[in-house]
């Protein structure tokens, strides 16, 4: 019988959303703290440094960090540039559209990222990995990318229109 409870108004299957939201938010607080304590950052500051690490040859496109963030362009534009203004990450223009800016990782931001990644990876066994064995472990990955496939076939969330107001 599952833990997760789930109002009598909605049908069973919600349980597996109530689980992963759950699940998100205790597994995204666990990690704040390790953040702030050993590299000054936020949640989306690191997600957004371990993304430019990712291929620090490549840079990412504002567009394209907020589309893997689920975050606003504005939200990110502010973020991206508080890691500028420390020096973690630069900003330059994209060759491929005049508009448009590129995120690319400096070496200071690497510098940060190699001392937190160490940390960072021990909460997330402590708090995610270390429920499953081997073989959950393997099937829960599989059973999320599939989610994560279906998601990610729909339109970017920068390609969307905005509902007009009702």
């Amino acid at each position: 019988m599952p833990d997760v409870t789930v109002p009598p108004a909605l049908p069973p299957e919600f349980g597996v959303y109530f689980a992963l939201l759950e699940v998100s938010a205790l597994v995204q607080h666990g990690v704040e703290g390790q953040l702030r304590r050993d590299g000054g950052l936020s949640f989306v500051q690191f997600q957004i440094l371990a993304m430019c690490g990712e291929d620090p040859s490549s840079p990412k496109s504002m567009t394209d960090l907020a589309d893997r963030l689920v975050h606003s362009k504005s939200g990110l534009t502010y973020q991206v540039g508080q890691l500028a203004k420390a020096g973690l990450v630069e900003r330059v223009p994209s060759p491929h559209d005049d508009r448009a800016v590129n995120v690319t990782l400096s070496a200071k931001g690497a510098a940060l990222l190699e001392r937190v990644l160490p940390g960072h990876v021990a909460v997330v066994r402590e708090v995610l990995v270390d429920a499953l064995d081997d073989v959950d472990r393997d099937e829960l990955t599989r059973l999320l990318g599939m989610v994560l496939r279906h998601m990610r076939s729909q339109p970017r969330r920068s390609a969307r229109r905005a509902s007009p107001p009702s």
